[in-house]
């Protein structure tokens, strides 16, 4: 069996999924190399070397893998401050070693702005109206303020504030969500403003669907659709956070959708990366996951809602479980330029995370239901250990934001641990994942029970279904 050295660098659950699919090949004997942000219980258990670098800076990930150089075929990375700071160029300057990655000058990721000139120039029709602001080109408040009010007459009032770039101000901001006057948007809108430019966009309303790619540079394959759960707690009430989980049905296209709108999004896909390419001239700067869409469907058709350059968390977990083909090769495809049809099994599957009381501001909205003696406490995963050793195929545990002191799993301040379960159906696949998650005890860890739930798929669809009746 041929002997292959990967460097993938992780940052959570995502990339033990990565992990686990890497590992899983048939074809190769897989050397792990990890850069790693902590002592991840499930890399620290699979990597030849684990190297931790807390803040995963590109100067010393560059420098693990130069040391390395003679045992690595390629590195895989999954979190977006690598990639958006250029880690592939620097590793591809410095050594000999593929990335699979975006190059920096096309991890778009990094700037709202250059996304929506981006999609203006290639899916004028799927790019919501927008406005931005810079300010350079303004003396005081009142003349931006003058601006924004102005814009907001023409959006009436239905807005989303976007900063260009992640800033020590309040971020996104939603109408309806974040805000509900024009007086609040305004403050949300100068607490990013006093950092850099501003997006003022068009609120979309429908149904989300996440759709990722993976590429050569040259060709893309289109991955199976996904629905991700952004809001803290059940009933999609609280703060948007990273995501509490995601599904995917046992076809490619989600439930609330049809395959003609499966179809439109790989068409609209196709469209944008072919245009892109062509106005790169490089076949292999779009390598990896340089397309995980954000797609809003809508009354008017599919909208975009933003891209990013690198695999989804959580959605890229509810897919790679279920690709049948050996996963090296087909990294080796994207490397090599030779990426074909990727075959996946008939299967739905549901990803619950369980996460910190810190998390998703539910230690303020909850406290009579948190045990103070425990929230400090150990993590145990041994049952779900237990159940994936039993079922494998069935459930998959993916440690994420957790390290390992003293022997003992402590959960960090992020989404500490992700379960996906795997079914027949989308309600099989949701009871894997919550008998899993209810089988990890310590922490005060906490987790959403609504996930895929049948009511709300049933809205999704329902919600669908009205908008096309008003289309």
């Amino acid at each position: 069996m041929e002997k292959v050295g990967i460097l993938v660098v992780s940052y959570g659950s995502r990339e033990s999924a990565i992990i686990d699919a890497l590992k899983r090949s048939e074809n190769y004997l897989v050397k792990l190399y990890i850069a790693d942000r902590q002592r991840n219980p499930f890399n620290e258990k699979l990597a030849f070397k684990h190297a931790i670098i807390p803040d995963l800076n590109s100067k010393d990930i560059c420098k693990f893998a130069k040391t390395n150089e003679n045992e690595l075929d390629f590195v895989f990375v999954g979190p977006e401050k690598p990639i958006i700071e250029g880690l592939r160029d620097l590793i591809e300057q410095r050594t000999n070693i593929p990335v699979l990655s975006p190059t920096k000058d096309n991890a778009i990721e990094g700037s709202k702005i250059e996304q929506r000139m981006l999609f203006k120039e290639f899916a004028p029709e799927s790019n919501p109206r927008f406005m931005i602001f810079n300010p350079k080109d303004y003396m005081n408040k009142e003349a931006v303020k003058k601006d924004v009010y102005s814009w907001l007459d023409q959006l009436d009032n239905q807005a989303v504030v976007k900063p260009d770039k992640p800033t020590a101000g309040k971020g996104v901001g939603v109408w309806g969500d974040h805000f509900f006057t024009r007086e609040q948007l305004f403050d949300h809108f100068l607490s990013n403003f006093q950092y850099g430019s501003v997006l003022i966009e068009e609120k979309i309303d429908g149904e989300e669907s996440s759709f990722q790619i993976f590429s050569d540079g040259k060709h893309i394959i289109p991955l199976p659709s996904v629905r991700d759960y952004k809001r803290a707690f059940n009933g999609d009430k609280g703060p948007n956070t990273g995501g509490m989980g995601s599904y995917k049905d046992i076809s490619d296209h989600l439930p609330f959708l049809t395959s003609k709108d499966r179809d439109n999004e790989i068409s609209l896909a196709c469209r944008i990366f072919n245009k892109w390419k062509e106005k790169i001239g490089d076949n292999s700067a779009l390598r990896g996951v340089p397309l995980y869409l954000a797609f809003m469907h809508s009354k008017h058709g599919i909208k975009i809602l933003e891209n990013n350059s690198r695999p989804g968390d959580p959605e890229i977990m509810n897919i790679l479980p279920l690709i049948k083909d050996d996963f090296v090769d087909i990294c080796f495809g994207m490397i090599n330029q030779t990426l074909k049809n990727i075959r996946f099994k008939k299967a739905a599957s549901v990803l619950t995370y369980k996460v910190p009381p810190n998390y998703g501001g539910y230690i303020k909205t909850f406290p009579e239901l948190v045990n103070k003696k425990t929230i400090n406490g150990p993590i145990d995963l041994s049952k779900v250990n237990s159940l994936m050793e039993k079922n494998h195929n069935r459930i998959r545990v993916y440690p994420g934001s957790m390290e390992i002191r003293d022997s003992e799993i402590f959960a960090l301040r992020s989404r500490a641990v992700a379960v996906l379960g795997i079914g027949n159906t989308i309600e099989e696949a949701r009871q894997i994942s919550l008998e899993g998650i209810n089988a990890i005890n310590g922490g005060a860890l906490w987790n959403r029970i609504d996930i895929a739930s049948k009511e709300h798929i049933q809205k999704s669809i329902d919600r669908m279904n009205l908008l096309r009746s008003n289309a």
